[in-house]
């Protein structure tokens, strides 16, 4: 029987579900203020601080739907305190790590919690909210938690590393874990596994695999350059992988990903997309607080309070996407909101070695950060409308894995040119204008992508399939004024 929010304290879980995804993002933006003193904390060069980023996306995204379908299987609160225990050791690890390969094991860990957490906390939240005004209101409290988680992460991460060190951004957050582990195992309550069949470990482990070798080698390209033995042989055995990985697929009885789920709706162009936006994500808030620190010399508390602008930008597009899609219909919101992202970039890239925050940094931020989030909402609505109702979560799991997998090799590829155009410059020009030159470099592509991403958007109107007959249509989360989706 369904447990509905009348069979426990709806608030009391409702909160404990929320802190677990505040938690969640809190960890993806916490380390980027800090990245120049983890570096210089545990001996990492260059292109081994993108791994302190990496590490963890590419193990959130490529495990989600897997996290998913464990939780399925085995039972969702079980899969979340399980999900929750991981992260808090792993957070526990790196803050006591004094070796950058412990440290970025622990974040690759941290990224396996989150993709247990995140999918078993909001399918709970399902659950305990039946469709109507009560799970209206609970997934508004679920998107506002996730704008203030990396609003907070941002601000937190400067703070705690100026006044404690670099250590206690994960320390804070084993420790902020302890409530929500507690709130979890109290107020959650227990439901009935809902999934049958068996778990595609050798689909998961071949994908996960696949991920890390085409990662790793894009990364190491940059010190070694893409010609290098090493880093051929990476991308070689990624190609392979990938094929095992297909092949697999197509023989076990239940896939991780089921080729339905591409016939389904929107599915594949909205991934697509997603995995675009999330290559310039990533790798934004990766260069922008370098950019902050070593170039205009700025703290890592002013660096933080600095980003608060696009933090705050980006929970007001998250408010206004509805309201904006239903007036001018989604794909032309997804088309602006790319567009604004793009001229946010743009103007970034006009940064200078002798530059201020406020010419520089004020105004491009707060364009970004309204593009965005609009974007994130409507293309998320849109990657999973039209699947049937028994594939929901995993096409809901699906498109945050193509956000973080995106993320990770975009940041991997722009590291490499930014660090390439770097070196480059610093032959002719001194240190601090040729890391601008870098950072110029870095945002004018990702502009560049956004323009060509808002260029793919009308595939949106194009449906592939409608869901099954029997599944029962899934409402359009965010229907559009004229009649489109």
């Amino acid at each position: 029987m369904r447990i509905t929010a009348t069979t426990r304290s709806p608030g009391a879980a409702l909160a404990a579900l929320a802190g677990a995804q505040f938690t969640v993002m809190l960890a993806t933006s916490i380390v980027n203020v800090a990245l120049p003193q983890i570096r210089a904390g545990v001996g990492l060069s260059d292109s081994g601080t993108t791994w302190v980023v990496n590490a963890y996306g590419l193990a959130f995204g490529a495990l989600l739907p897997a996290g998913g379908r464990a939780a399925d299987l085995l039972g969702r609160r079980r899969v979340l305190i399980a999900g929750l225990v991981v992260f808090g050791a792993a957070s526990l690890t790196a803050g006591l790590a004094a070796a950058s390969p412990v440290l970025i094991a622990a974040r690759a860990l941290q990224g396996l919690g989150a993709a247990a957490i995140a999918p078993a906390a909001l399918a709970l939240v399902m659950d305990l909210f039946p469709p109507g005004s009560g799970r209206g209101r609970a997934l508004g409290v679920w998107g506002a938690v996730s704008g203030a988680g990396g609003a907070a992460g941002v601000l937190l991460g400067g703070v705690l590393t100026q006044a404690w060190g670099w250590q206690w951004i994960f320390f804070a957050v084993a420790i902020g874990l302890l409530p929500v582990l507690a709130g979890t195992a109290v107020s959650v309550p227990r439901t009935p596994v809902t999934g049958s069949g068996r778990f595609d470990l050798p689909g998961t482990t071949t994908l996960t695999l696949a991920l890390a070798a085409l990662v790793w080698g894009l990364t190491t390209a940059r010190r070694t350059g893409w010609t290098d033995t090493a880093v051929l042989g990476a991308f070689a055995v990624a190609a392979v992988l990938a094929a095992v990985f297909v092949l697999v697929e197509r023989r076990h009885p239940n896939p991780l990903l089921p080729p339905r789920l591409f016939r389904a709706g929107r599915v594949t162009v909205g991934n697509a997309l997603m995995a675009l936006l999330g290559s310039v994500w990533i790798a934004l808030f990766f260069f922008l607080p370098l950019y902050q620190q070593q170039v205009l010399g700025s703290s890592p508390l002013v660096t933080g309070l600095g980003q608060l602008p696009l933090a705050t930008a980006n929970m007001l597009g998250s408010a206004l996407a509805p309201r904006i899609s239903r007036r001018i219909g989604a794909t032309a919101t997804v088309t602006g909101a790319l567009l604004t992202e793009a001229a946010g970039l743009l103007w970034l890239s006009r940064i200078s070695a002798d530059g201020s925050y406020l010419a520089d940094i004020l105004g491009p931020s707060v364009l970004i950060g309204l593009g965005l989030s609009i974007a994130f909402v409507q293309l998320t609505a849109l990657s999973v409308e039209g699947v049937a109702r028994g594939d929901a979560g995993l096409a809901g799991g699906l498109v945050n894995t193509s956000r973080q997998v995106g993320g990770a090799i975009g940041l991997a590829v722009l590291a490499t040119l930014a660090g390439t155009v770097t070196t480059h410059a610093a032959a002719r020009q001194p240190q601090l204008e040729a890391l601008t030159a870098g950072y110029r470099v870095a945002f004018g592509v990702c502009a560049a992508v956004l323009v060509a991403t808002a260029a793919l958007a009308p595939l949106l109107t194009r449906r592939t399939a409608a869901a099954p007959s029997g599944a029962g249509p899934l409402p359009d989360p965010q229907p559009a004024a004229d009649g489109r989706c």
